[in-house]
């Protein structure tokens, strides 16, 4: 059985990534409508013991609509005229997608505005009252 190293944490078996063949769609005339070069990888990232649970849920996030109620992971790929450059490239984009997922995102800390910067927006403000005061009418004298 061959692993696929994700990160030095997280690894892959090969038997957990199910591959289906389909015909691609688009341009390629005769060559399209024969082969079946587009690639449609599953990964059930539910039942993967090798992705941690936090990892799970922010892969959950990250892959949206392409995730299913039941937790399958499904890429498609049809890029490329050749089965087997569809089959590197989807593997490279679920890898990718695991990688950005187990990166924990860096909580905020709220910060106050200084005194300098409170300063110079109040002085922004007041010059720009000054401006609006200045194109006000008076009561016309005709």
């Amino acid at each position: 059985m061959t692993t696929i190293r994700v990160t030095p944490r997280i690894s892959l078996d090969e038997s957990e990534l199910q591959e289906e063949f389909v015909r691609a769609s688009g341009p390629g005339g005769q060559h399209v409508n024969k082969t079946d070069s587009a690639v449609q990888l599953r990964f059930d990232v539910a039942a993967s013991p090798n992705i941690p649970d936090d990892v799970k849920a922010r892969l959950a996030r990250l892959a949206g609509s392409r995730m299913t109620a039941a937790g399958v992971l499904i890429i498609a790929g049809d890029r490329y005229r050749s089965q087997l450059r569809n089959r590197e490239d989807v593997r490279e984009r679920l890898i990718d997608l695991i990688r950005d997922a187990s990166i924990p995102p860096k909580t905020r800390r709220a910060t106050k505005p200084t005194f300098g910067s409170k300063q110079r927006r109040l002085e922004g403000k007041a010059k720009r009252s000054e401006v609006k005061q200045g194109r006000r009418s008076g009561p016309s004298d005709d």
